[in-house]
Order: structure tokens, then sequence, then C-alpha cells
């Protein structure tokens, strides 16, 4: 059972945190010192046992409304929306409607010759070698122009003029937000309905994630939005949105620390996914370029944790699994500092994991 809590004290608690011995309590509050008040703030979740015993929220989701965070705030994930990406990919791959070895060209037979070894699986895992779409944005483009923001199928327009990729495909490790965005128009393409929609119709509404949307502006709008903010000159500014914000496979999620609660719970059983496509996503398929990090389908893998961060203009995010454990720990930020991910494994080590990670 999740509580709601509007509260606006600094710290804003529930009854499962009120559960914790003080001390943790006191530490938690401690280390997470750094968003409360009357600053951008944060949302911390830590479920153990399929219990949320830490539901708290600190500072402002809206600064120029002085509205404050709370458990039910959906703060946009940014990177922590690939896990979606993929599970929604695991989802047609269960249908027989993509296969994992099967070229990317079957989709989208606009890309290059270059691309031609590129298969599903390459892109799930970052070694495609694709050419960074932000990379080949084209010269001029006002960043106060919101209008003029990129979608996942202009990042497939940029990659057509691209007849190179980085490395052969399967041959190394390259972290490649190109390759979720093409992977967002695979599953418009393969399964005949918008990538939005789709997440909607057979993840988020199924799992009861009702406040969970890949966020478009001619959509409805986010309810119980967190707006985003970056640290300039010792002020907060909200820089909510990018050119780059509304592209949907490799981050245009929104979501609160309560519909992630339910998201976490599906993972242990086959709900949603079953066993093989967990298996899968949750297994060490390459690794990275940090010699203590792997990566499966939309998930990183550090000892016995799976997790992701999650980094746009004015979020940061991280999401850390303890599988063996049935540990979950969930930050989710309005800002552009400080990175969570440390702060997470504090938290976690509170509760008898992530000693050792990193």
């Amino acid at each position: 059972m999740l509580w709601l809590c509007a509260c606006a004290t600094p710290a804003h608690a529930d009854e499962g945190s009120r559960r914790l011995d003080p001390d943790v309590g006191a530490r938690i509050d401690a280390l997470m010192a750094r968003y409360q008040g009357n600053v951008p703030g944060a949302a911390l979740l830590v479920v153990r046992d399929g219990e949320p015993v830490v539901r708290r929220s600190y500072g402002l989701a809206d600064v120029e409304a002085g509205r404050v965070a709370t458990p039910a705030s959906n703060f946009r994930l940014a990177s922590v929306s690939k896990q979606f990406t993929a599970a929604a990919v695991l989802l047609l791959v269960e249908d027989g409607l993509v296969a994992l070895d099967a070229p990317v060209e079957r989709w989208l037979p606009e890309l290059p010759a270059a691309t031609d070894g590129v298969t599903v699986r390459h892109l799930l895992t970052h070694t495609s070698g694709l050419i960074d779409y932000e990379e080949v944005m084209p010269p001029g483009l006002d960043p106060d122009d919101l209008d003029d923001q990129l979608r996942d199928v202009d990042v497939l327009t940029l990659l057509q003029a691209q007849d190179r990729t980085y490395f052969a495909p399967g041959t190394a490790y390259r972290y490649s937000n190109s390759g979720y965005a093409l992977l967002a128009l695979i599953v418009e393409r393969a399964s005949g309905t918008r990538f939005e929609q789709f997440l909607r119709e057979r993840i988020f509404d199924p799992l009861g994630m009702h406040g969970t949307q890949a966020y478009v502006k001619e959509g409805p709008e986010v309810l119980r939005r967190a707006y985003g903010y970056s640290e300039r000159d010792g002020h907060w500014v909200r820089t909510d949105q990018s050119l780059t914000s509304a592209v949907l496979g490799d981050g245009g999620i929104y979501a609160s620390i309560d519909d992630l609660a339910r998201w976490d719970a599906a993972l242990y059983d086959d709900r949603l996914l079953s066993d093989a496509s967990r298996a899968m996503a949750f297994t060490a398929a390459t690794p990275t370029d940090d010699a203590n990090v792997a990566y499966g389908f939309g998930w990183r893998i550090t000892g016995d944790s799976l997790w992701h961060s999650g980094e746009s203009i004015g979020f940061r995010n991280v999401l850390v699994r303890y599988p063996g454990r049935r540990l979950t720990v969930v930050l989710l930020s309005n800002r552009n500092d400080p990175e969570p991910y440390e702060t997470a494994l504090q938290v976690a080590a509170l509760f008898g994991a992530g000693q050792g990670e990193r």
C-alpha cells in the first residue's frame, strides 16, 4: 500500500518513514539536506520486501509557485526512461513482432548502408556504433525556441545523412541515445501504435502507473509536474526543457516515486514480462567504459545491483535495485546538481546493501 502526503514540512514524511528507526530517519534527512527548503527538491523511495519503508519528499516541485514536492510529484526521468523502452521492445519480442537479432533496417529502411549490420540487440546494449544525434544536430538551432524540439523521427532523419558509424556493430560499447530513439520508432512501426500510447496501454495502465506518461506537448499535461532547474550565479533558474527533451525513447518519461514502486514490484514476477525476458534484461550483455559496470537491456549492472541514472537539463535521477535483497532505492530530483547516485548508495547502505558498490 502507498500512502499519500501533502505536508509542507522541510522533509515531507509518510507513515512508512515514521516506522523507521529514528536514527536511520535522521541520517536519511541529513543525506537529503541539500534538497530541503525553498529550493528545487527531490523525492526518495526505499522499498524493502515489497513495502515502502521510506517515502519522503523535499523542497519544491515548482519554485515560482512555491509548490512543494510530494511522493506523487512527477519528475522527468531522463535516461531512467530507457528501461521502459527496453521493456516495450521485449513485449513485442514476446508478441512475435520483433526479433532481437533481426536487422534494424527491417523496420527502419531509411537508415544508410553503413548501419546494415545493426540489430535490435545492438541498440538495446549500446553496441550499435550509431552516430550520436546530438553531435550532428543542424547548426543554427535556437536553444530557446522549443517549437523546434527534436522528436524520435527527427533522430532518424539526422542519422539518414550519416553513412558512417563509430565502429562495426557488436565490436565495442558506446552509450547511445540515438539507439534508444530508434527503438521507440521500432516499437511504433512493429505495433502500429504511437510509442507513448503503447507505453500507456501495455505498461503504465496495466501496472496502475496512472500518473506516468511519455510526455508530448500536444498530448495531456503532466499532472503534479515537477519543473526542472539549474543553479546559475547562486540562483535557481527554470531550465525545464531543451531541444532534445521531446525525444521519448531515450529519456522522455515522467513518473513519481509512487508509480516507480509499482514498476519495481512488477520486475519480480511475470505480471508484465516473462521470466525469460526479465532474465535477458537483467543479464550483462556487454562491458562498458567503466570496468565496474556492465550493461543489459536498459539496465546497468554493478555487483549485485541493477541500476540506471538519468540526467537532462534541470533533472538528475537514479533507480537502484538489489533484487537478491528485495531492496530498491529511487531518488528523483528537479535540479542539475548534485548527482544522486552516491547518495542513493549511501541510503542503500543504511539498509545493509550497497557495501562496496560504486
